[in-house]
C-alpha cells in the first residue's frame, strides 16, 4: 500500500527555514517539499536543490505559489510583520499552515489568523518546538497528572548574557515588533502557560529596556551590533496575573549583565510539588515530613504520536504536525493558545510604554 504523502510549500527560505523547518521535514517520510518561495530567488533555488523533490518549483511571490492546488500545507518562515498576511492568504487558498513563532507581530494580526482558520476549516499551528523537548514532555505529563497539584506560581526564563542576533531583521522593530521578548521570551511564556494549562490572563505589568543596545563594539556571540540599527529592546521583564490568581514572572534578554542564563525554561511551584529546568529537570517536594529533590533522568524513546528514537524537538514537531494533517488531529500547538501568548506579549510592551498595568477584558 502506497504511503500517504503531504505536499508542502515553504514561504521564506532564510535562517529558520534552513535551520529548523526544512531539515526536520526532510526526515519525515510522508512529507514532500514541492515549492520554495523567497523574495531573494537564489535562496529559494538553493533550498530547492538541498531539500526539494526533483519537480519542485521556485517562486519569488507567495501568491503565485498559493495558486498550486496540489499543495496541501504551507510553512510560513518570514519576518513577524508578514506572518498574518501570508497565513490568512494560505488558509483562504485551502492550505493547512504551520507558521513560525511568534504567531504575529500584533495581537490583532494573530486574531485575524485564528478567524481565518475557523472560517476555512483548515489547521493552523505555530512553531513552538520547545514543547517537544524531552524535559518539556515529561513535565507536561506530570502537570497533567496533577503531580504538582495546583501550579499557582511560575517563572518563564529566556535570558542570554550576550547573544544578540545581528543578522536579518531581528533588530528592526518595524519588521519584528520587538526584540528578545517576542523572539525568545515567547517560547518561555508558551511553555509556562502550556504546563499550567492556564490561558486566562487578568493583568500584566511589564518593562522593556534599551540599556545595553547602544554600546559600541560590544562583546557578543555573533559579533558587535550597530547601535543605530538596534531599535528593539535588549531585555524585558513582566509580572502576569491570571484570572484564577496564579502568577507568572517572565524574564527575557539578548544582552544582560547576568550569569543566570537560561533559555526556554520554566520554574513551576504547585501545592503538591515544584519543578525546574535550570540544571536538568528537577522535581522538589515534601514527603513523610521531609523535603526531597528528585533529578529526572530523561532517556530517549518514543512519544505518543511517533514511535522512534529521535529526540530532536524540530523533527518531533514536524512529525506531529504532518500526523495532525494526515489523520485530522488537533495540532499540539493550537492557534487559540498561541493567540494568548501574543496578547500577553503585546500587553507587556504596552505596559512598558505607558508605565501602567494592562488589564484584560
Amino acid at each position: 500500500m502506497a504511503q500517504a504523502q503531504v505536499r508542502i510549500g515553504i514561504i521564506g527560505c532564510g535562517g529558520i527555514a534552513n535551520g529548523k523547518h526544512m531539515p526536520a521535514l526532510a526526515k519525515v517520510a510522508e512529507a514532500q517539499i514541492v515549492a520554495f518561495c523567497d523574495i531573494e530567488a537564489e535562496r529559494a533555488v538553493k533550498a530547492k536543490e538541498t531539500f526539494g523533490t526533483s519537480e519542485a518549483v521556485v517562486y519569488t511571490d507567495y501568491r503565485e505559489l498559493l495558486k498550486d492546488e496540489t499543495i496541501e500545507v504551507i510553512h510560513v518562515c518570514t519576518p513577524n510583520d508578514s506572518h498574518a498576511e501570508i497565513t490568512v492568504a494560505a488558509l483562504e487558498a485551502g492550505k493547512h499552515v504551520l507558521c513560525e513563532k511568534p504567531m504575529a507581530k500584533t495581537a490583532a494580526d494573530a486574531r485575524l489568523m485564528l478567524e481565518a482558520a475557523k472560517r476555512t476549516g483548515k489547521k493552523l499551528s505555530i512553531g513552538y518546538q520547545n514543547r517537544f523537548r524531552a524535559d518539556s514532555r515529561y513535565l507536561k505529563e506530570a502537570c497533567d497528572r496533577e503531580e504538582l497539584g495546583e501550579v499557582y506560581f511560575a517563572k518563564a526564563h529566556a535570558i542570554r548574557r550576550r547573544a544578540v542576533p545581528t543578522w536579518g531583521v531581528f533588530l528592526d522593530e518595524e519588521k519584528q515588533g520587538g526584540g528578545p521578548l517576542i523572539d525568545i521570551g515567547t517560547h518561555a511564556l508558551d511553555l509556562a502557560l502550556w504546563m499550567m494549562d492556564n490561558y486566562k490572563p487578568k493583568v500584566v505589568l511589564g518593562r522593556a529596556y534599551h540599556k545595553l543596545s547602544q554600546n559600541e563594539n560590544a562583546a557578543n556571540a555573533w559579533g558587535p551590533w550597530d547601535p543605530a540599527q538596534f531599535t528593539v529592546e535588549d531585555s524585558a521583564f513582566a509580572m502576569i496575573t491570571m484570572e484564577n490568581g496564579a502568577s507568572i514572572v517572565l524574564e527575557s534578554s539578548w544582552a544582560l549583565n547576568s550569569l543566570e542564563v537560561d533559555e526556554a525554561k520554566v520554574t513551576l511551584c504547585g501545592t503538591k510539588a515544584g519543578a525546574d529546568m535550570k540544571k536538568g529537570l528537577r522535581i522538589n517536594g515534601e514527603e513523610n515530613s521531609r523535603l526531597y529533590t528528585k533529578d529526572i533522568e530523561l532517556s530517549s524513546g518514543g512519544v505518543a504520536f511517533y514511535e522512534g528514537a529521535s529526540e530532536d524537538p524540530a523533527e518531533l514537531e514536524a512529525r506531529a504536525w504532518i500526523d495532525a494533517v494526515l489523520n485530522d488531529k488537533e495540532p499540539v500547538v493550537t492557534a487559540e493558545q498561541a493567540l494568548v501568548v501574543s496578547e500577553i506579549l503585546e500587553a507587556i510592551y504596552e505596559s512598558s510604554k505607558t508605565g501602567k498595568a494592562v488589564y484584560f477584558e
